[in-house]
């Protein structure tokens, strides 16, 4: 699900968070935006030669692009945390360096955060069209991205398809007994508040969130001495591929003993949460079983 303010890390150990927040404050550091060049359209016909550029553009090209258009994809399609990395497998892999994807000749980029905020006119400029998927910050949003991608992809009835299934699974959930709260906690020690997907998540399956604080934060360890949730919710935790770092507040006694107290836990894969997609209903509907036992 990812912006610089709500994306978790991912670094050494693969976890996907802190390469998007790194992405966005490194390129958002960088020099001022040359002026844009009129903005290309879309291809008219169908576009053949297809790259994405990170691996939440991944997941768009992989489910909406016939894997003979596909020209490139990032490196990280194949990983841990990728919905669709099954389908990845055997694709050329590129990374979002502008010398790396001009030189395959496609017709059309397709993006989340690859390539920083100046890739769209650096492609544009070199007559390449361009799709950048947009930042969803509620289900609904969700919903829009997947749609509005599925189109520029020559595939929107499919989009459509999705979009209503997403709706359908969400309308079948059954709703959690009123007041009960859940904590979302990741290996790194954040959890996710207010204003996040992760909060449109727990809404969706009828859970209150135990993080009142909007965004994402360190879990609450302080409230956590004293109070407990009825539920947690461990994400990213399938991801690791060796111990969180040694400065996560996953390491608190307080942290550590809540997860392996007797709350009962609902753990979701950290693919279904990693970017803003049709697979977030995934989670949902594993936190609506889980509240529901």
């Amino acid at each position: 699900m990812p912006d610089s303010r709500q994306a978790p890390e991912r670094a050494a150990h693969r976890r996907p968070w802190l390469a998007i927040l790194l992405a966005t404050a490194l390129y958002g550091c960088g020099m001022d935006a040359p002026d844009r060049p009129a903005r290309l359209r879309l291809p008219d016909r169908l576009p053949e030669r297809v790259v994405s550029l990170d691996y939440c553009a991944d997941q768009y090209v992989l489910r909406f692009v016939d894997r003979d258009r596909i020209l490139a994809v990032s490196p990280d399609a194949d990983a841990d945390f990728s919905y669709m990395r099954e389908h990845a497998a055997g694709l050329r892999a590129v990374r979002p360096v502008a010398e790396d994807v001009m030189i395959l000749k496609p017709d059309l980029v397709v993006r989340s955060y690859g390539g920083g905020p100046n890739a769209p006119t650096m492609f544009e400029r070199a007559g390449i069209a361009v799709h950048t998927i947009g930042w969803a910050e509620d289900i609904e949003g969700v919903m829009r991205a997947v749609g509005e991608t599925a189109r520029a992809l020559g595939a929107a009835e499919r989009g459509a398809a999705v979009v209503a299934d997403m709706r359908t699974r969400l309308a079948a959930l059954a709703a959690a007994a009123p007041g009960t709260e859940a904590l979302y906690m990741t290996p790194s020690g954040v959890t996710s508040g207010p204003g996040s997907l992760v909060d449109e998540m727990f809404q969706a399956a009828g859970l209150d969130n135990f993080q009142t604080e909007p965004g994402w934060r360190p879990i609450p360890l302080e409230r956590l001495v004293y109070e407990q949730p009825d539920l947690i919710v461990p994400a990213f935790f399938d991801s690791l591929t060796d111990h969180p770092e040694a400065w996560s507040p996953m390491r608190h006694p307080v942290a550590r003993t809540r997860l392996q107290s007797d709350i009962p836990l609902i753990p979701i894969e950290g693919a279904w949460t990693a970017c803003g997609a049709w697979f977030l209903v995934d989670a949902v509907e594993a936190l609506a079983r889980g509240a529901a036992r």
